[in-house]
């Protein structure tokens, strides 16, 4: 299927064929590792949403993602695919793949020799760390409704705002289930070491509020500081962790940028609100 959104030979430029036969068994050991050791900490502090997307898109610890069996599973559910491609896309490529309902997945595996950190995206966290979630009809929603507002983007300042609400949620997001807080975010779900000091008593919780979040600036790799939350019943969206770092004035979007984005953003804000029994 061509992402309508980009055009064929767009398309052409970042996707790419898995190739799943090709891989050497050393990389399928690292994937069996990776994925054993981190259910074995995720079956408390994880997201029942999550657990339950592990089964419902067969992730098995032997081998590597099979992204066309994944998707087999995963598409009759809720109409997402995982999209094998090359790397990183830019951020525009990236939205129009999501509202489509197709997340990009980079398709290489971190070696033996690095399993805790890669700075790249690789396959385990994209599939294991993304993928389960998108079985969940809420949360699917929410990711296309997002896709659909950020691919809008037409400001630096607009891209930016987008990039953080989906870094402060789908990448870093907590909710509460049964008064616990528990990990959904990717990068809390696929980084222990994340996954624990989000939890732990260095990270303190804010309420959620949405001109907050696409003000707050983030830095990659930096442990995170703070995260915001709220009331949240069963599945919820509105939390993601996010470093307290310096506001810098020119990473913000201008009041303008800000009220415009704002505005495009009430249809997803409503999604967390009414869909995630906001409080």
């Amino acid at each position: 299927m061509m992402i309508s959104n980009l055009g064929t030979k767009a398309e052409e430029t970042f996707t790419k064929q898995q190739r799943w036969n090709d891989y050497p068994p050393e990389q399928h050991l690292s994937s069996s590792l990776l994925f054993a050791r981190r259910m074995s900490h995720l079956r408390e502090p994880a997201s029942r949403a999550f657990l339950d997307g592990i089964a419902a898109v067969g992730l098995e610890r032997d081998s590597l993602p099979d992204l066309e069996q994944l998707n087999g599973n995963l598409e009759p559910i809720t109409g997402w695919r995982a999209l094998p491609v090359k790397g990183f896309l830019p951020a525009n490529a990236f939205f129009a793949c999501l509202s489509v309902r197709r997340f990009p997945t980079t398709v290489t595996i971190r070696p033996l020799d690095s399993l805790d950190y890669v700075p790249e995206p690789d396959i385990f966290h994209d599939v294991f760390g993304h993928v389960p979630m998108h079985a969940n009809s809420v949360f699917a929603e929410f990711l296309q409704r997002f896709g659909t507002v950020a691919s809008r983007a037409s400001t630096e300042s607009e891209t930016a705002a987008v990039t953080r609400l989906f870094w402060f949620t789908v990448e870093f997001g907590l909710i509460e289930e049964e008064g616990r807080k528990k990990v959904y975010g990717s990068g809390l779900i696929s980084s222990h070491a994340d996954c624990l000091n989000a939890l732990g008593p260095n990270c303190a919780h804010e309420p959620f509020d949405l001109d907050r979040v696409i003000a707050t600036d983030f830095r990659i790799r930096r442990p995170t500081a703070a995260a915001f939350r709220d009331s949240v019943s069963t599945i919820g969206l509105a939390r993601g962790t996010f470093p307290r770092s310096r506001l810098h004035e020119d990473l913000l979007p201008t009041s303008n940028d800000r009220a415009r984005m704002h505005a495009r953003l009430q249809p997803v804000e409503r999604v967390i609100e009414a869909s995630f029994g906001t409080r």
